[in-house]
């Protein structure tokens, strides 16, 4: 007859033993708390900002496509029309695609005050802030304004400092006096070296918080990872992961600079690019960072645009949904867009990611959440994976929820709940 061993004094000492690390668990590796990640990011100087520029830069798309026969000559074009239902495939893709562009064609905008904005003199600098934020809440009043709006200001490197920090306090000085901050809003921190930058930067959110009655905690920001000292720290250690952890839950996402960080491991200019090894080699270390925090990861731009002749544009397209496929199949749900034209090839490419994978995807969770006897015995976590998938498809709009209920056998509230390891709604 077999017994226990082990007392529940020996289980008292383990559990005594593991009781630091479990907090630290459960604070520095919360996992997906369910906040919407966009799939895409613009970029504008904030000078050119107004309550317009999303839907006059989903009209450019539209109109760039119709000029090349439409999106679902687009779609053939670079390659995301295959399959045996190619033509009915490719024109719910174009369908759906249009309805993006006309409806929400910017997820995430980001007024700059940094690389696309230069240099300009405070004088001109704090006009310029104050014009943006006119221009903002312009836009959230006119119901205009992008599910996700901020800026980028300036780095934290000595000569850039005090103007990144004066743009900072005066953008949202200026949105508070306008009433509540918007829950879209989002900030930019550039060119980060080290993790006491980012140290600083929580304590500059803590001050301004603080000032303006906010509660703890309100302020979050964006590291924009550009050079290779948070990459591999001077003591051999990997700064970016510190990072996230020293800034004590304020940091929301890390995004990947493509330029930035490649000239500065001297890659020659023609060999710059989002899928060059050493960028992959820094997005890697990035997602290993981020993993299980909660913080979403973003990949960068390409800085070959679809613009001028037609020739020229169709390359540029090819390009940038092959660019866009590749990051999403490396598990990176978001990547930055310059111009209005890549608009159409980063929704098609990321449309066609999630549709191509929805059917197998909605079978094997209907088999898991059913308890349906299949070929393929899918884990807790597949589970999750696989719900996590089909939710990213849903919240972008590349699936619908008739789609989901149809096929996976699911209401959103349980897509929802397995996705993120919660309890399934009776």
């Amino acid at each position: 007859m077999t017994h226990l061993t082990l007392s529940p004094a020996d289980y008292a000492v383990v559990d005594d033993r593991l009781a630091g690390w479990d907090a630290r668990l459960a604070a520095q590796y919360p996992g997906d708390d369910g906040r919407r990640q966009p799939v895409q990011t613009t970029y504008v100087a904030a000078d050119r900002f107004t309550p317009t520029l999303a839907a006059d830069w989903g009209a450019r798309a539209q109109a760039t496509a119709d000029a090349a026969g439409g999106l679902a000559a687009v779609a053939r074009d670079v390659g995301l029309g295959g399959g045996t239902d190619g033509d009915a495939r490719v024109e719910a893709l174009a369908e759906l695609v249009a309805h993006k562009l006309a409806t929400e064609p910017i997820e995430d905008l980001r007024l700059d005050f940094e690389d696309g904005y230069g240099m300009r003199g405070d004088v001109v600098e704090d006009a310029d802030v104050a014009a943006a934020v006119d221009q903002v809440v312009q836009a959230y009043a006119q119901g205009s304004a992008t599910p996700f709006l901020g800026i980028r200001f300036k780095c934290f490197e000595a000569p850039t400092r005090a103007r990144g920090l004066r743009t900072l306090d005066l953008y949202l000085s200026g949105l508070l006096a306008a009433g509540d901050l918007p829950d879209g809003l989002v900030l930019t921190l550039p060119k980060v070296t080290s993790v006491d930058q980012v140290e600083a930067m929580v304590y500059v959110t803590q001050r301004l918080e603080a000032a303006h009655g906010l509660d703890a905690g309100r302020l979050r920001f964006e590291v924009q990872i550009e050079t290779p000292q948070v990459i591999l720290g001077a003591d051999g250690t990997a700064p970016v992961a510190q990072l996230l952890h020293a800034a004590a839950g304020r940091v929301s996402s890390l995004h990947y600079g493509t330029y930035d960080y490649s000239a500065s491991l001297g890659i020659a200019a023609q060999y710059q690019s989002m899928e060059h090894p050493v960028a992959d080699h820094a997005k890697n270390v990035m997602q290993l960072a981020v993993a299980g925090t909660g913080v979403h990861l973003s990949d960068g731009s390409t800085n070959i645009l679809p613009a001028g002749d037609p020739d020229n544009i169709a390359a540029a397209w090819r390009l940038h949904a092959r660019l866009v496929r590749r990051h999403l199949e490396r598990g990176i749900y978001q990547g930055w867009d310059m111009h209005p034209a890549q608009l159409v090839t980063r929704y098609l490419a990321t449309y066609a990611f999630y549709r191509d994978g929805f059917d197998a995807a909605a079978t094997r969770l209907r088999n898991y959440v059913h308890k349906v006897d299949s070929a393929i015995m899918d884990e807790p976590a597949t589970a999750r994976a696989l719900a996590a998938f089909i939710r990213r498809g849903v919240v972008c709009g590349a699936v619908t929820r008739g789609e989901v209920e149809e096929h996976a056998g699911v209401d959103l509230p349980t897509l929802h709940a397995v996705a993120l390891n919660q309890p399934v709604p009776n």
